[in-house]
Formats: C-alpha cells, sequence, structure tokens
C-alpha cells in the first residue's frame, strides 16, 4: 500500500521540524517536503505533487490562503488542510472558499493530526460545526447573500441546482470547474444554511421555498 506524501509548510523552523518528526512516526505517512513560506509550497507541488499539504496560514514571501488559492488552481486534486494556532475565522473561511479541505489548530494531539490527514486523503473534510456556523455567519452578511431568504450565495445556488439534479459531488466538480473539495465545502455550507442534514433534504427544502424558481 503506498504512503500518503505530506507536504509542510510552516515559517517557524521548531514547528516545522516537530511535525516532520511526528509524522514521520506514522507507517502510511511520508513527509516529502518542506517549505518555509507559501512560495515554496507552490514550488514544492510543481517539483515533486504531494497528495496532502498541511499549511500554515500566517507565513512571509505568500501566506497561506494565497498559495492554497494557486495550488488549487494549478493542482485541484493536491488536498490542502489549513494550520492555525488560533480561530482566525475569515482566513480559515477564505481558505475554504479557494477549496481547502478544513483546517487544523497547531495545539492538536500528533495521532489526531495523523488522523485528520487520513480523513482528507480519503475524500472526507475537516470542518467543525463552529466553524460551518460562523462561516454561514459570515456569508448571509454579504451583499451577495441578501438575494434569497437563506443567504444562499450565486455560487452556492449553482452548486444547490446540480444537487438537487442528482449530481455527486464529482460531476458537480466538472460541471462548475471546481475542485471536489471545494464542492464538498460549499454542500456543507449549504445543508448548514438549510438547517438539513441531506441532499433529498435539500433539494425539497429548495423547491418548496422556491428558491429552484430563481435560477
Amino acid at each position: 500500500m503506498s504512503k500518503i506524501k505530506v507536504l509542510l509548510a510552516d515559517d517557524q523552523e521548531l514547528i516545522l521540524e516537530s511535525l516532520h518528526i511526528v509524522l514521520s512516526m506514522e507507517e502510511d505517512l511520508e513527509v516529502v517536503g518542506l517549505a518555509k513560506n507559501g512560495q515554496e509550497a507552490i514550488e514544492c507541488c510543481e517539483q515533486s505533487p504531494p497528495d496532502v499539504v498541511l499549511m500554515d496560514i500566517n507565513m512571509p514571501v505568500m501566506d497561506g490562503v494565497a498559495a492554497t488559492a494557486r495550488i488549487k488552481e494549478r493542482f485541484p486534486t493536491i488536498q490542502i488542510i489549513m494550520l492555525t494556532s488560533y480561530r482566525e475565522v475569515e482566513y480559515v473561511v477564505a481558505a475554504l472558499s479557494h477549496g481547502a479541505e478544513g483546517y487544523l489548530l497547531k495545539a492538536i494531539h500528533p495521532k489526531d493530526l495523523a488522523a485528520g490527514i487520513r480523513v482528507v486523503h480519503a475524500g472526507g473534510t475537516l470542518i467543525t460545526q463552529e466553524m460551518a456556523s460562523k462561516m454561514v455567519k459570515k456569508m448571509s452578511n454579504s451583499p451577495a447573500a441578501e438575494s434569497n431568504e437563506y443567504g444562499l450565495s450565486p455560487r452556492e445556488m449553482s452548486v444547490l441546482h446540480k444537487l438537487a439534479s442528482g449530481l455527486r459531488n464529482q460531476d458537480i466538480a466538472e460541471a462548475l470547474s471546481l475542485s471536489e473539495g471545494t464542492v464538498k465545502n460549499y454542500v456543507s455550507t449549504i445543508y448548514s444554511k438549510l438547517n438539513v442534514k441531506g441532499r433529498r433534504e435539500a433539494a425539497r427544502k429548495a423547491r418548496d421555498s422556491g428558491i429552484m424558481d430563481s435560477l
């Protein structure tokens, strides 16, 4: 069974080395690169594409959010987990909107960190209910959210329409030229805004409320 290739990006050398040591102890993980800023992370992805990137948010030269946007644009299959030492909603929401698969706090236990990498590599996302709620609140306050009663953005409306048509995340991603991780993030936010738990319920609520008529 092939190992999960991981790229680490953090401007603090101590954290880089600590993460390297911790992850190297996991039999199914392989650290394939170390980057001290966003630009180096992009270069590493060009030279030897990893499966997963652990991306610090605040770094010199280019921050993690900008680097995530560039990497996702050029290498949509590379999965990115944001690392932060504090709960910065603005930055995390921005990274997720660019397609990051989730975020983890740097204080996380090593075993939980490794588990998070495996979850993302398997196609999952790492967004806590608290962060999902904050994303909904932030997006609901944006001008674009005033177009419908649930505060769905134009892009979320597009995803909802495809979802209600029965398309899978992979098909929605192809149709809208997005990464599958980005689609998953949109779907999670749509569920939170509509207060539903699944696709059928979301589609039914969208039709009952008349949202689908505006598409």
